[in-house]
């Protein structure tokens, strides 16, 4: 009799428990957007079981902030060229700039198609059906910089058996083609092709070959390419100090490098010749690296102080950039100093303005 009681009290503690793993804004949420985590296993090889986990735990079960005012249920940002509609929020710095959408299916979309990016390929190299090693992939792609992530996303799929909504689903592959298309035109447009393509709308081209036979018509069933219009020069810089942000110093403004950037594209994007910019930043030559500041204008003839100490191992060329002041201008303050220096080994005062000789030197 005691056996009986301590198993029924065991069972019951076991569903009370499991009860409490279950809320139902939770379950009422998976079951409202099931159907679109299945639509991007299917088309996209995403797991459903992760896209499920991923939208419940950044959304909070569609409660945030950001999945209320701006319909994003993942926490995408506006990067890497967004030309979209935006929502400004507080999340690791002040008034971060998040991607905003019509509406929540469009999140869905855009999601799948941000994890199309080369450096989350070595996701679609794991099985769709292990989301342990989708979760742990994720993070170690950079997807999240919570070391505890991984668990989370696993602990939602057991929890609410997210495993099971897209058991026996086919795994779709990425077409690159179209989901350049799809980025551009914008996730309003995604939807709309999907509509289109879900109910076997496809263009035909018709051509008609003469010979020595009749006539024929060949009806081509693959559809024209479609035009996308291409943004404007007034588009691309305000997108590019979107994610650039402008800030300024010694009276000249300046934005800093980011991983992809070259002098080329930059200049490309703010509508200005590449040598242009390079001379602006004392940078025929040389290669961009993140973290460099691009002036937008010509640098100073003066820096913000009268000197600087140099340090060994110090570049002339990083002393200006930090000091908005020309290497050319440098020189002319600094008379004795070697015109093939590049950098400093060892420690000197370098002048950055017209002032008397202290003995310092």
């Amino acid at each position: 009799m005691k056996k009986q009681l301590l198993l029924f009290l065991v069972s019951a503690c076991s569903c009370t428990l499991f009860a409490q793993k279950q809320q139902a804004s939770y379950l009422a949420y998976i079951e409202q957007w099931k159907e679109a985590a299945i639509e991007q296993q299917v088309e996209y090889g995403i797991p459903a079981s992760i896209t499920m986990a991923q939208a419940l735990l950044e959304s909070g079960a569609g409660q945030s902030e950001l999945a209320l005012n701006a319909n994003n249920h993942f926490g995408i940002k506006c990067s890497n060229g967004w030309a979209g509609a935006t929502y400004h929020h507080d999340d690791e710095t002040a008034g971060e700039c998040f991607r905003k959408y019509d509406d929540a299916a469009q999140s869905y979309k855009d999601h799948s198609l941000f994890l199309q990016r080369q450096r989350y390929a070595p996701c679609f190299e794991i099985a769709a059906e292990d989301y342990a090693g989708w979760a742990q992939q994720l993070r170690a792609c950079g997807y999240a910089t919570d070391q505890l992530y991984p668990v989370k996303l696993v602990r939602l799929i057991e929890d609410y058996r997210l495993d099971t909504i897209g058991a026996g689903k086919p795994v779709g592959k990425f077409d690159p083609q179209k989901a350049l298309l799809d980025a551009r035109r914008g996730p309003s447009s995604q939807s709309q092709t999907a509509q289109g393509q879900a109910q076997g709308k496809r263009p035909l081209k018709a051509a008609i070959v003469r010979g020595a036979d009749p006539i024929m018509v060949i009806h081509n069933e693959q559809p024209e390419p479609v035009y996308v219009e291409p943004m404007t020069a007034r588009e691309e810089r305000d997108t590019f100090l979107l994610h650039h942000p402008k800030k300024r110093h010694n009276g000249v403004f300046y934005v800093v490098a980011i991983e992809g950037d070259t002098y080329a594209n930059v200049a490309f994007r703010l509508n200005v010749r590449e040598r242009d910019l390079r001379e602006d930043n004392d940078a025929l030559g040389r290669d961009l690296v993140p973290g460099d500041r691009i002036y937008l204008a010509p640098k100073k003839q003066v820096g913000t102080q009268d000197y600087v100490w140099t340090r060994p191992g110090e570049s002339l060329w990083k002393i200006c950039q930090d000091e908005a002041i020309q290497i050319e201008a440098v020189h002319k303050l600094n008379e004795d100093l070697d015109p093939h220096i590049r950098v400093f080994r060892t420690r000197q005062k370098l002048y950055l303005r017209k002032v008397k000789d202290d003995g310092l030197r």
